[in-house]
């Protein structure tokens, strides 16, 4: 997949990979670059939103979200360069990554701004989105749950909003499910307005 097609795609994942060394090795640009919303609200720090999705907590959470976006960005940055050409089309995708990382981020953001305890890393929210883009374009292609069961991207999808819905009622663990989801709801919004609206 390693072509001029997924090129954005590719720098996306050498930036997290980038980050992550240099972050590995410097806890205070870490600390000032997480996504945090009790200071967020005091500081106006709202760069976090953007700077946290670039962090990653261990190498199985960056490994995890790396293997996702280069998988199907690559997918989606392709089919977004033959709608409008090379140029445009990577800018294209480019844009929908950072938006909907932003997105992703809001109603975290709005849900803990009083909670000084919370914070949090990873380009899920981001990486969500993309994959939610892929399903509004190929909803019946089979994805794998767990590597062994195949279902088709449109029933991953339900359940994957399902589940993560479910487990940020619950709150029980550190994940941010809410960025998971709200990244989900972002990306098929803006996948289905590009494929049935803007390029329909």
């Amino acid at each position: 997949m390693i072509d001029g097609n997924t090129s954005m795609t590719l720098a996306l994942v050498l930036a997290n990979i980038a980050v992550y060394v240099m972050t590995s090795a410097n806890e205070s640009i870490f600390n000032a670059s997480k996504h945090y919303p009790y200071l967020e609200k005091r500081d106006k720090s709202y760069y976090r939103w953007i700077t946290s999705g670039f962090l990653h907590a261990n190498l199985l959470h960056l490994g995890l979200n790396l293997i996702v976006l280069y998988q199907f960005g690559g997918t989606v940055e392709t089919v977004f360069k033959s709608l409008f050409g090379f140029f445009t089309g990577g800018i294209v995708f480019l844009g929908c990554y950072f938006v909907i990382l932003l997105m992703s981020g809001l109603p975290t953001f709005l849900k803990f701004r009083n909670n000084p305890n919370y914070s949090s890393v990873g380009a899920s929210g981001a990486v969500s989105g993309i994959l939610f883009i892929y399903t509004v374009y190929f909803p019946m292609n089979l994805l794998y749950i767990l590597g062994l069961v195949p279902i088709p991207a449109i029933l991953f999808g339900g359940l994957y909003l399902f589940y993560s819905k479910w487990a940020s009622s619950r709150s029980e663990d550190h994940i941010d499910h809410d960025a998971h989801y709200y990244g989900a709801v972002a990306g098929l919004l803006i996948g289905a307005i590009i494929r049935f609206g803007v390029a329909g």
